[in-house]
Parts: structure tokens; C-alpha cells; sequence
């Protein structure tokens, strides 16, 4: 039944019903002419046309509101497609026009391979890698450009202040001097950088900054050891600051004694011997008025002869000393304190050696004496003097030295004493100064009696060695009670335990 509909309706109204493909369309057939044959012909000649009728009224409603929510998307593809024939054929003629440029590329791309490849020499590859060097390295480059900078600020934090006179703000400043610590670290730094990078002109111009630096260090450390409030620790700590941040001063001494304190002290030990005495002048100077007063009282007293035949005359008597006698008062004491200071603290700084290098230096002073007679007499000749004789201690001469301004001042300002008992307190400070200086070794106890001579009045020498003998009895009486009252309470304590 179904073929006979089929050639009864002819392929011409077969082929106009849709399909994707003839096996499609057949399909659709055999199916719509199975339901046909299935139906009334009454059912066939109403149900079936209304059927048809709304079939296609919703198609038409659907194509409609199709046709009203895609009307731009339907006229855009149909301008693309009217465009298509044109753009083909242009694309076509590029697509030939890229073929026939692939061998240039191709050309263009070896030569720059072998311009810029990384075993050719080229400038620009040259100036591009230490760029990206730069750049990976920026933040080592900014530590290193920072170091000078750094060691000025530890340098300057511990730099005392220029204001601070006060013995409590000098021993401030020098326990701040911890600063040089972390300098000295980082200046370490500084020179080992330059010694793994010498040709490096960066590293070169931050060694250049600081060496600036550390001059200013050493300025400021020298400064220290003129400090009023100078301690041991301190002056330990400087010696060997000094030690590392000036080594070629250590060496000062080496050409001339190849053994003996020279090359234990170096240069240091006078260094350290001639701050404490600038030191010791600045506090000597401060008495300036009372010295003023003192040379008063002596150009008053050198100004005629005796007091009394200067009272006959009319004329006003000089003082009996009391100006002088409180400057020297206050000369010794200062004196007293700051030589023991500056001795004791010198031979804790650079202790003895053995005993073959204190040797040495007894045979070096020796040498030295002998060469002084020598050219002083006239039987030297070239053959007996060695010009190169190695040098004695520093501390060998210097109690001389303090000892001979002490002297000095003695012989000018003692003889203005004219109260007795003035003169023997003064003797007897004298004499605890020299047994101060005598337990280091300096005793210039027998040195005094030679100012005994020199008395108020010029006919008085008897009467002033006669002085001279009962104060040192009378010290040597005194001494000697002080070391039973001693050795009593060292008996008592011993009992007791």
C-alpha cells in the first residue's frame, strides 16, 4: 500500500518534502503514508487537512519569531556571505605573497642568530649582560655604596662630644666608645672587599671614603687618650683599637732594635706617654692664677734684701709665701696622682716582657749612656760609636723627664716659702709623691735634698739641710708606725681566722 501511494503521488511532490538526505526523506515518508493508510478517509478528509493546517501556521509562527529575534544576525551572515567571494581569492594572493617571503625570514633570522649569538663579540650583547648583571646584583651594590656611610655613623656615635669637659662626661664618652668595634669590623670588610676586587673602580672610591673615615677614627681615639676621665679598661680598649686601625705605627721602632720593648710597644707606648702628659700640662696650666700670684710674691721678694732691711726702708714687705705655697700644694698633688696614673697605667698596658727582654733594656740603656759619654768626650772615635744602638724603653726616660719639670718648678717657687712649717708640709707631700712614684720603680727621694740649699734667704743652706733631715725623720718616723699599725692588723686577722 505504501509503495503503490508512493508512485501514485509522483517523485515531483516526493522531492519537495525536506530532508538531509534520500534515506531521510524516505523514512519520513514510509511513516507519514503508514498513518494515512491507517486513518478513515472521513478522517483522512477533515482531521487530517486541519492537522496540516496548524502544522503549518506554528511553522509559520516560529519562522516569524525567528525571523524577529535573529533579523540582524541573519542580514550580518548574509553581507559576510556576499563578502566571502571577494575575500577569498585576496586571501588566497597573501597566503602566496607569505610563501614567497618565508625563505627572507628564514635569511633574516640565521644572520641575526650569528650577530647576537652568545659567542659572538658584540657590543650591544656586551652592554645588555652587564645590565641584567646590574640589575640581579643591585641590592649587593647598594650595601656595598652604603658602607662608607656606615662606618661615619659608628665612627661619629662614638665620638665624645667637643662640649663635654667634666671628668663624668669624659668617662661617658669613653664607655661609648664600643662604636669602634663595629667600625673596625665593617672597615675589615672594606679592605678585604678592595684585596678580592682591586680593579673594581666601586670598591676602590668606597676604600678611598674609608680611609677618610679612619683617619678621622684615629684623630678621635688619640683625642680619647688626652681624656680627663681616662680608665684602664678604656685605655686598653684604645691601644688595641689604635693597634689595628694604625698597625704601621707599631712598627716604628723595628728598623732600630730588633728585640726588647721597642717591638713589644712600638710606637704606642710614647703615643700613649705624650697624650697623659699633654693631659697632665692642660691640668698643670689650669693654675695658671695661682702661679700668677706666686711670681708676684718671688719678683716681690727678689726685689730687695731682707725682709727686715726693707721694713727699715720703708718699703712694703713681700707675703711670707702663702700664693706660692698653695700653688705648690696644688702642683704636687696633681702631680702625685696623674705621674702614678700615668705609670702604672702604662706598664698594665704594655707589661714587661721575659726576663732576657728586660735585660735588653738594661743593656740598651747602658749602651746608650756609654754612646752619650762617648760623643761628649774626646776620645770617641768612629769605631767605638754605633749610630744604630738599640733604643731603651719609653718608660725609661719619661719619669726623668716628669721629674726634671717638677725640679724646675721646685727650684723656682720653693725658696718663696718662708713659713717653716709650710716648707716641711710641703717636703713631707713631696716625699709621698716620690714614694709613690718609687713603687714603680721612679724614686727621686734623694734628688730633693738638693733643693735644701736653695732656703728663704740666701746665707740659710745650713738651716735648710737641717730642715731637710728632720722631715725626712719625722716621715721615715711616720712610716714606720703606719707599717706596724699595718702588720698588727695582718697579725690580728690572721688570729681570727
Amino acid at each position: 500500500m505504501d509503495r503503490f501511494l508512493q508512485d501514485l503521488l509522483g517523485s515531483e511532490i516526493l522531492s519537495s518534502i525536506p530532508g538531509s538526505s534520500s534515506e531521510e526523506r524516505d523514512a519520513f515518508i514510509s511513516d507519514y503514508l503508514s498513518k494515512l493508510s491507517s486513518l478513515s478517509l472521513e478522517a483522512v478528509q477533515t482531521e487530517e487537512s486541519q492537522s496540516l493546517a496548524q502544522a503549518s501556521h506554528s511553522v509559520l509562527r516560529s519562522l516569524q519569531a525567528l525571523a524577529a529575534r535573529s533579523h540582524k544576525a541573519i542580514v550580518e551572515s548574509s553581507d559576510v556571505l556576499s563578502d566571502l567571494n571577494r575575500q577569498l581569492p585576496a586571501l588566497a594572493e597573501d597566503a602566496k605573497e607569505l610563501r614567497e617571503q618565508i625563505p627572507k625570514l628564514e635569511d633574516e633570522v640565521g644572520r641575526f642568530s650569528q650577530a647576537y649569538s652568545k659567542n659572538a663579540d658584540n657590543a650591544v650583547l656586551e652592554r645588555r649582560s652587564r645590565a641584567l648583571l646590574l640589575t640581579r646584583n643591585v641590592d649587593k651594590l647598594s650595601d656595598i655604596l652604603e658602607l662608607p656611610s656606615l662606618l661615619s655613623t659608628a665612627i661619629s656615635s662614638s665620638n665624645p662630644s667637643s662640649g663635654d669637659t667634666s671628668a663624668s662626661a669624659a668617662g661617658s664618652s669613653v664607655s661609648g666608645l664600643s662604636g669602634y668595634s663595629t667600625a673596625l669590623d665593617i672597615y675589615s670588610h672594606i679592605k678585604r672587599l678592595h684585596h678580592l676586587y682591586p680593579t673594581s673602580s666601586l670598591v676602590s672610591s668606597v676604600a678611598r671614603e674609608a680611609e677618610g673615615c679612619m683617619e678621622r677614627m684615629r684623630s678621635s681615639l688619640i683625642q680619647s687618650l688626652r681624656s680627663p676621665g681616662l680608665k684602664l679598661p678604656a685605655a686598653i680598649r684604645i691601644i688595641g683599637w689604635l693597634r689595628r686601625v694604625a698597625p704601621q705605627r707599631g712598627a716604628g721602632g723595628s728598623n732600630i732594635a730588633s728585640r726588647g720593648s721597642q717591638n713589644r710597644e712600638g710606637g704606642y707606648g710614647a703615643l700613649f706617654l705624650v697624650c697623659r702628659l699633654g693631659h697632665l700640662n692642660s691640668l698643670l696650666e689650669a693654675l695658671e692664677p695661682l702661679r700668677e700670684l706666686a711670681d708676684h710674691e718671688i719678683e716681690a721678694k727678689d726685689g730687695g734684701g731682707p725682709t727686715q732691711d726693707r721694713a727699715r726702708k720703708g718699703e712694703t714687705p713681700w707675703s711670707s709665701g702663702q700664693h706660692t705655697e698653695r700653688y705648690l700644694k696644688r702642683y704636687i698633688e696633681i702631680f702625685r696622682e696623674q705621674s702614678f696614673a700615668i705609670v702604672s697605667m702604662y706598664r698594665s698596658i704594655f707589661p714587661a716582657g721575659t726576663p732576657e727582654d728586660v735585660e735588653l733594656d738594661a743593656k740598651a740603656t747602658l749602651k746608650s749612656t756609654k754612646a752619650t759619654d762617648l760623643r761628649q768626650g774626646e776620645a770617641s772615635t768612629p769605631s767605638t760609636l754605633d749610630p744604630l744602638q738599640p733604643l731603651p724603653s719609653v718608660l725609661s726616660t719619661f719619669p726623668l723627664h716628669l721629674v726634671d719639670v717638677l725640679m724646675t718648678t721646685l727650684r723656682r717657687y720653693l725658696p718663696g716659702v718662708r713659713d717653716r712649717s709650710a716648707r716641711e708640709s710641703l717636703m713631707t707631700q713631696l716625699l709621698y709623691c716620690a714614694a709613690s712614684l718609687g713603687r714603680l720603680g721612679s724614686d727621686f727621694s734623694p734628688m730633693l735634698a738638693s733643693l735644701s740649699s736653695a732656703g728663704p734667704e740666701e746665707d740659710d743652706s745650713e738651716s735648710g739641710l737641717v730642715e731637710w733631715v728632720e722631715v725626712v725623720k719625722k716621715h721615715r718616723a711616720l712610716v714606720g708606725r703606719l707599717d706596724l699599725l699595718a702588720s698588727g692588723l695582718a697579725t690580728s686577722s690572721r688570729g681570727k681566722s
